[in-house]
């Protein structure tokens, strides 16, 4: 039994700005656990939201007793183990329970979807994310993501109104709109909202600080716009989101893993709310792990990998907003070099 990790550095096609900051590299750790001559995947993806880095996530691999991983269908014994470790480190988590995943998965021969009682063909389309940008880039990024029937277009910062304009001056396609916290008062995410309802927007993702779900509250009784959670799903549970928002989105990144994902899956459904798949900036490993929990959800965001360049796995497929699962055994990912 054997746990090996190392850096990679993701390189972004284009600038990927929100509301919080700008990246043109994105580091995540890669990881490789090999048990009875099968070999497994993970992927973490630290954000600096979550007081997260590539030192974090390998501290934390430094203090796993691999001993603790020897049966990897013990998923609930696992996962308590790494609670036990830190309250916090979300995407090392979500790296270690992937890799259990993957090998559970290669030691069935099953695909992970058909693990969790999914069919593929039920994926949602998945949105392309335009990211903030002048309006001359926001055209020719919308006019390279031609292909993609939905859009997402990160907002939050003062020409916001410019960002859309510059959408719909070349499409009329419909658009997802996500805001990252980036509208600090209720009035103004009204106002905003209020214009966007004119501009063929589906649904507003988090238009407010996570911790001011009262003013969200007062938002979503002045809108006909769907809200859905995004980072506000690490600080509050279900219950109390519910009140405020119409639906969640979940990322394994931020939860912890596929076993967590699952479990919000549910909690979801049981409270009424709509759940859609994102995804933070990640190769192949990642993407390929959200996807197999694609068939259970309303609406995905998955193109993580698609907005990268030099992705070291292939797996998954985006296929101009189509999620392509294969029938591979586990996640279904190869290094692609």
């Amino acid at each position: 039994m054997k746990l090996d990790y190392w850096r990679y550095d993701l390189r972004l096609k284009h600038t990927f700005t929100i509301s919080r900051s700008s990246r043109d590299v994105v580091p995540v750790v890669l990881l490789k656990f090999e048990k009875d001559g099968i070999i497994a995947y993970g992927e973490a993806s630290p954000n600096a939201r979550y007081n997260e880095t590539p030192d974090s996530v390998e501290h934390f691999f430094k203090r796993i007793d691999v001993e603790e991983l020897s049966d990897p269908f013990k998923l609930e014994h696992i996962n308590e183990y790494l609670d036990s470790l830190s309250p916090h480190d979300a995407s090392a988590k979500a790296a270690i329970d992937i890799a259990m995943h993957d090998w559970i998965g290669k030691r069935l021969g099953v695909p992970l979807y058909k693990f969790f009682g999914g069919e593929k063909r039920k994926a949602p389309l998945s949105t392309f994310t335009i990211g903030i940008d002048t309006p001359e880039g926001i055209v020719e990024k919308v006019k390279e993501a031609a292909n993609y029937p939905v859009l997402k277009i990160k907002v939050g910062l003062p020409n916001d109104e410019d960002i859309i304009n510059a959408v719909r001056s070349v499409t009329d396609k419909p658009l997802r709109v996500d805001a990252n916290e980036g509208w600090k008062s209720k009035e103004e995410a009204l106002d905003r909202i209020n214009w966007l309802a004119t501009r063929n927007v589906e649904f507003i993702e988090q238009p407010m600080p996570a911790a001011q779900i009262d003013d969200t509250r007062w938002l979503r009784e002045r809108i006909r716009m769907p809200i859905i959670a995004d980072e506000a799903l690490a600080s509050h549970d279900i219950s109390t989101l519910s009140t405020a928002y119409d639906g969640i989105n979940i990322k394994l990144q931020k939860n912890g893993g596929l076993l967590k994902s699952r479990k919000i899956v549910y909690a979801a459904r049981a409270h009424g709310m709509k759940i859609m798949l994102g995804c933070m900036i990640e190769s192949s490993v990642g993407i390929s792990a959200a996807a197999h929990l694609s068939p259970l959800v309303d609406w995905n965001d998955l193109d993580g990998n698609v907005l990268i360049s030099n992705d070291p796995f292939k797996g998954a497929l985006n296929e101009d907003g189509k999620i392509i699962l294969n029938d591979e055994p586990g996640l279904g990912v190869i290094q692609a070099h």
